[in-house]
């Protein structure tokens, strides 16, 4: 049972979801998308309303649980706020904000109350790293009363594929060990 909470709670984690060797870190290299088409925008393409739709699968493979997002996303300069209001399939509910700074040479980072300290990601081509580790309650209620606490690593990589729809693959670990996957579609309204 413990082992499911805490996969279904990393779902709320992926979706724009960093450390600061981030190719060092990643298995592939954020610059080897430069020349990929669409160029991905992260200001002009979190800007509005999107909704996501995912899944959260365990090592094996096994899906654990689906959820859908709606995300409310806007930009003052180099600040952004991005509301996601993540609905999952046992009826649950989660919101996560955060607030992204765009840096120069496409890197970015970003805070939220449950992500250990700062985000960090770099956006290239048609594709987006962003590396974090997140606060994840394990047990208890779902409100998160009486749960103990890990915290667990996302590598996120997002990949635009049309100016509306863009693709977000996750790996969530703890100590290097692979606990599944986030697997998500971005569709902007």
């Amino acid at each position: 049972m413990k082992r499911r909470l805490l996969l279904g709670a990393a779902t709320a984690a992926s979706t724009v979801g960093l450390s600061l060797g981030l190719t060092g870190c990643a298995t592939q290299d954020v610059a080897a998308y430069s020349n990929e088409k669409p160029v991905l925008d992260l200001a002009q393409y979190f800007n509005g309303t999107l909704d996501a739709y995912g899944v959260f699968t365990d090592r094996s493979g096994a899906v654990v649980k689906r959820f859908t997002v709606v995300m409310v996303c806007s930009w003052n300069g180099n600040q952004g706020v991005l509301d996601e209001d993540f609905t999952y399939s046992d009826g649950t509910r989660q919101r996560r904000i955060w607030k992204l700074t765009k840096l120069a040479d496409g890197r970015y980072t970003g805070r939220a109350d449950d992500v250990v300290g700062e985000a960090q990601g770099q956006a290239r081509g048609n594709s987006f790293y962003w590396a974090y580790t997140l606060r994840l309650p394990v047990g208890g209620e779902a409100s998160g009363k009486g749960a103990t606490i890990i915290d667990v690593r996302f590598d996120d990589w997002m990949y635009l594929m049309t100016d509306e729809v863009m693709l977000n693959k996750a790996t969530m670990s703890k100590f290097g060990v692979k606990l599944g996957e986030v697997t998500l579609s971005f569709t902007k309204r």
